[in-house]
């Protein structure tokens, strides 16, 4: 898939004030500082497309980007920030709940572990609740060139062998680095292959 164009449209809180043109979405989400933006930019090459901040788990809204005005690349917030306070946790766990749980226009789910570290239960516990609420989704591991190979396949392992302890089967997995571009255009053409079967 080639992009052509990617533009910002709206930012919300709300999930029911998201777009209403019932364009298919793809959306991101993972824990804070795992590189999302970063992978946005990439996968789009528009380097400020996705704002990264150097504070972490400062997105609080749903953020819609069009692509080549046929899908909505979603950027979602992060989970798990531990340094907001309960009330601030609250109200991101709803946007995020009610934005996975009720968007119709909802396609798939990318959800971003960073390569860098074992398996983290918060991770594992979101990932648990999204197979519980038949959310269908893909797992993207960031930040892969931040480690030797040998290291990064451990890690993925670990994170498999997790998961199969109470799953039959795998969602599909990506391997990701901003940095070098890589795992783009196996993501883009998971998108594409979802959009021609959608249509």
């Amino acid at each position: 898939m080639i992009i052509k164009s990617a533009e910002f449209v709206i930012s919300n809180s709300d999930y029911r004030k998201c777009p209403q043109d019932g364009k298919p979405e793809y959306a991101f989400i993972g824990r804070s500082n795992v590189g999302k933006s970063s992978l946005i930019n990439m996968l789009t090459n528009r380097k400020g497309l996705a704002m990264t901040s150097s504070t972490p788990g400062k997105t609080m809204l749903i953020n819609h980007f069009l692509i080549n005005g046929e899908w909505y690349l979603v950027d979602l917030p992060g989970y798990g920030y531990a340094r907001r306070g309960k009330e601030g946790r609250d109200k991101l766990r709803k946007i995020i709940e009610d934005y996975v749980l009720e968007r119709e226009a909802m396609t798939n789910l990318f959800v971003l572990i960073d390569s860098r570290h074992e398996p983290q239960k918060i991770d594992l516990e979101f990932m648990e609740w999204l197979g519980e609420n038949d959310v269908p989704f893909a797992i993207v591991f960031t930040k892969a060139d931040k480690l030797g190979s040998g290291r990064l396949q451990l890690n993925i392992d670990a994170y498999k062998e997790k998961l199969l302890e109470t799953w039959e089967e795998l969602p599909p997995v990506f391997v990701t680095s901003s940095e070098k571009g890589q795992g783009r255009e196996e993501l883009l053409s998971y998108i594409e292959q979802i959009n021609s079967a959608c249509q």
